[in-house]
């Protein structure tokens, strides 16, 4: 009964994924929702969780079953292939961006976790540790030496230590930044279960089958590490001057000795920052606040930074001649200013989040130049002084009693 579970293990986790999600989903949204909301909460919310428990599982279980060990190793690689596509597909949730913590951001937008200056040297510890897991997950034992094996474990224990840091780095009680950590945690969790079954599987080596060198020196450390417990110790030490080779040949490519620090703390933002970035700039999610705060500077002309419900915004001329404009629409028509809000309500809103690039932007201000003079042919004809009206839109000073913007 037991090894027919064990053959049909795979299938089985996606079942009782897929049927929690249900269970979610009918206790959640009722039954007419259930069959949409449960699959897509079995696939991507449940699944993720049965792997990493799993994962653990499979960290503890016997070493010497075989159809076990090929069933762990089969999930090991679902985890890394859906770990990375999930948690590319959670990336743009996450507000995180690629900015260093310099550059000043928008609304909720996040910096960079790994600043650029040392985003090679942990890209290269992290390619180091998935070479050693491949090393150490393929082949077998008898045709290696104990030497290279415990140096692909001490590779393994470099990448193991960027998931540590990533984890340390991001987690939080957020559902997006938690499952985000998910796929570390597991990394973490395959590191070390390979290690295990490794250390296991050499003791089942006969001594006249172990890999001899021809360097006496070689061959010493080689003896020394012929008792596989003293693998995951020797492996820490030997990280060290790894870690060390690593650093000299990444000098060579312009990262500084102390990148693998610094590319945590280089940053803003994060649990291991070190930086204050500037306050994040807020943009309200309507056209002409989109306008002139994502277009090109050379054309939009933003002329400073203003304040809107507390928040700082960039404004530009044609920003406050509409705020100046419908400020002179409330005072003298105050009916016929209601229908106008109604109408930019309705579909002011969708058009802004159609504004995703400099360009669009533009062509929203050149598609509003017409309507720029219009206002301002009005404010002209109506107010006594239509450029000190235009001049204070979006001062603090002005904040209060000001009617909502046109790109509200």
């Amino acid at each position: 009964m037991k090894e027919k579970w064990l053959k049909h293990s795979v299938l089985l986790s996606v079942s009782v994924s897929l049927l929690l999600g249900l269970a979610a989903a009918v206790a959640w949204s009722g039954p007419s929702e259930a069959i949409g909301t449960g699959l897509f909460l079995g696939i991507f919310f449940v699944y993720p969780l049965a792997l990493t428990l799993l994962n653990l599982f499979f960290l503890f279980a016997e070493t010497r079953n075989a159809l076990l060990l090929k069933k762990s190793r089969h999930f090991e690689w679902i985890t890394l292939g859906v770990g990375t596509c999930y948690s590319l597909l959670l990336l743009p949730l996450s507000n995180i961006t690629t900015e260093d913590w310099e550059v000043q951001l928008v609304n909720r937008e996040l910096h960079t976790p790994i600043g650029s200056t040392g985003a090679l040297t942990v890209l290269v510890l992290a390619a180091v540790g998935i070479g050693g897991y491949l090393i150490l997950s393929e082949g077998s034992l008898r045709k290696r030496p104990p030497l290279v094996t415990v140096l692909a474990i001490a590779a393994m224990y470099l990448g193991m230590a960027e998931c540590v840091f990533w984890i340390v780095q991001v987690f939080s009680l957020d559902w997006v930044m938690a499952y985000l950590c998910l796929l570390p945690a597991n990394c973490i969790l395959i590191g070390a279960k390979v290690i295990r079954r490794k250390v296991v599987e050499w003791r089942q080596v006969p001594p006249e089958e172990m890999h001899a060198f021809r360097h006496a020196w070689l061959e010493a450390i080689n003896r020394k590490l012929a008792d596989s417990s003293r693998w995951p110790a020797a492996a820490f030490l030997l990280a060290w001057p790894l870690l060390g080779v690593l650093i000299c040949i990444l000098l060579l490519f312009g990262q500084e000795p102390d990148s693998v620090i610094r590319a945590w703390t280089e940053t803003s933002d994060w649990r291991l920052s070190a930086q204050e970035a500037p306050p994040n700039l807020y943009r309200d999610q309507h056209y002409l606040c989109t306008v002139a705060a994502g277009g090109h500077r050379r054309l939009v002309k933003p002329l400073r930074k203003g304040i809107r419900h507390g928040h700082t915004v960039i404004v530009n001329r044609q920003l406050c001649i509409a705020n100046a404009f419908e400020q002179v629409l409330e005072e003298r028509m105050p009916r016929f200013h209601r229908c106008i809000r109604s109408f930019y309500d309705r579909y002011g809103f969708p058009l802004a989040r159609c504004i995703r690039s400099p360009y669009a932007a533009d062509v929203v201000y050149l598609l509003m130049k017409p309507l720029e003079w219009l206002f301002l042919l009005v404010l002209y004809a109506v107010d006594v002084k239509p450029e000190n009206r235009i001049a204070v839109q979006y001062l603090p000073a002005e904040t209060e009693g000001t009617s909502p913007s046109l790109r509200e």
